[in-house]
């Protein structure tokens, strides 16, 4: 049955969690009491190693529970030692699965940008921080993120070949944010470049690229449990490779308005053509379907 099934997976995914955090103790430990850089350097290595166990494990129990296979295009000769700036679209939880089942092997394991308050999500929270996750303070009255802060992390992926990835729009897309914002795409929410422009000011000249990412559900955004369940029968990938430009690169977004323009005109024309993309995908299931 579904629920149980769900169960059993909820239960697999504890114990992954839970043995990988435990693992992942002495290292951070190790790197928290030692400030040696070749020390610490070493701790990354075996965090992210342990980080990329939990992965694979996780990836094992995902294609069980939804065999229907998905269809992934794009990531054709990536580097796993490599250093990449992810952008993708966000509507799920089950997002950051999709994510790491895609380019679990092919790319470094991948650091979000996370929300300041979810350092305090029980054994996960002390993992993110472990593994040196990005985490962003937002302002009540501006909206913006803590930049001071990102830019600090983002100096330590320098340490060991990285990902760093941003949901642009900042939160899950739901069609009631769609209808607050006005926004002016028809399957995303207005995207937001702060924290995206503080990785390209502190990091830039290492990305070999920048992946943009586009994940589609053709059959509906799933739940978290639904993905427990083995409800998620159809998934679509996209990942673009696309050049940073240049004269994207060092400066400081945050006090530059010119550099800060340039960076958001160019996400803009992402975000167009994945809204287009994501609508041709859409009506080429549905025809199909037909």
């Amino acid at each position: 049955m579904p629920s149980v099934r769900g169960a059993l997976n909820g239960l697999l995914l504890g114990v992954n969690t839970l043995l990988a955090f435990t693992l992942m103790v002495p290292p951070a430990l190790v790197k928290l009491l030692v400030p040696a850089d070749r020390v610490r350097t070493g701790c990354d290595r075996v965090l992210n190693g342990l980080a990329g166990g939990w992965v694979g494990v996780n990836n094992a129990w995902i294609a069980r529970a939804c065999p229907a296979p998905w269809q992934v295009r794009g990531v054709e000769g990536l580097n796993p030692r490599g250093w990449y700036l992810v952008s993708s679209n966000h509507q799920s939880w089950v997002d950051i699965l999709v994510l790491q089942r895609t380019f679990h092997g092919r790319i470094p394991f991948l650091k979000f940008f996370l929300k300041r308050e979810l350092i305090w999500v029980p054994v996960i929270g002390l993992a993110w921080w472990a593994l040196d996750f990005p985490f962003m303070k937002r302002g009540r009255s501006t909206g913006r993120g803590d930049l001071a802060t990102t830019r600090r992390s983002c100096e330590k992926f320098k340490r060991v070949p990285t990902a760093v990835i941003n949901f642009v729009e900042g939160t899950r897309f739901t069609a009631a944010k769609h209808a607050a914002q006005n926004s002016s795409y028809r399957h995303l929410l207005e995207p937001r470049s702060g924290g995206l422009g503080v990785a390209l000011a502190t990091m830039g000249e290492q990305f070999e690229a920048m992946l943009d990412v586009t994940i589609v559900y053709p059959e509906g955004t799933p739940s978290f449990w639904a993905l427990l369940c083995g409800n998620v029968k159809a998934v679509t990938v996209d990942v673009r490779q696309r050049a940073i430009p240049p004269d994207l690169l060092g400066g400081n977004p945050s006090g530059d308005k010119a550099r800060r323009a340039h960076i958001r005109k160019w996400i803009e024309a992402q975000w167009k053509d994945k809204d287009r993309l994501i609508q041709g995908l859409l009506a080429a299931r549905r025809g199909a379907r037909e």
